[in-house]
């Protein structure tokens, strides 16, 4: 086991919003002694439609954005954004970090990561990677009690469903990428690997 992780430059974890990556990114780099790195810094797009925690309006770009778009061109959308904007980042930090032996291990994580976009990183010797996938009914939770949904107008209510459909549709459909591309994805409740990359 030391082995492996001594061997293991960059670590990457995807997945759908709310599925635990920075959690489980940020205990395993205390843990490990890695550096910790959101792609959310790199390029965020366009944000949650929800209040943030210090009670901002929610900026009318990303309300259009929900309200206007369909959940697949949504997806399509968020895709193209992370394929163009945020994926040429990872790959920059990818090959730096992982031909720099003498720097400490690196652990990234965001929805960005999404398994097709990677399949050339994770080839790369000291390049690991896993999916966090989860129920429709725990993402619905930590959506709805993250968003506060239960006490907000109804034109909020409607961007925050949007949100939802489109996490759980991401969230289904990194499912069927992970297994058809034979890489580790973890449901976050049971624990249990559905697929192990050698």
């Amino acid at each position: 086991m030391n082995k492996l992780i001594n061997e293991t430059r960059v670590i990457l974890i995807g997945g759908a919003s709310h599925t635990g990556k920075s959690t489980l990114a940020q205990a395993l780099a205390a843990q490990l002694g890695c550096n910790y790195r959101s792609c959310d810094k790199l390029a965020r797009h366009p944000g949650r439609p929800w209040v943030s925690a210090y009670g901002k309006a929610i900026p009318e770009h990303v309300v259009r954005h929900y309200r206007e778009l369909s959940v697949f061109a949504l997806f399509l959308d968020v895709l193209s954004h992370y394929s163009q904007n945020v994926i040429p980042q990872v790959e920059a930090i990818v090959h730096s970090h992982a031909s720099e032996k003498s720097t400490e291990c690196l652990i990234i994580e965001g929805s960005a990561l999404w398994p097709v976009f990677l399949t050339n990183l994770v080839s790369k010797k000291g390049v690991k990677a896993i999916w966090l996938t989860a129920s429709n009914q725990l993402l619905q939770n930590r959506i709805k009690h993250g968003s506060n949904f239960f006490n907000v107008c109804e034109n909020e209510k409607h961007l925050i469903q949007k949100f939802l459909h489109l996490t759980l549709f991401y969230n289904k459909r990194i499912r069927e990428e992970v297994e058809h591309l034979g890489f580790i994805c973890i449901d976050v409740e049971s624990g249990k690997s559905t697929l192990i990359q050698e």
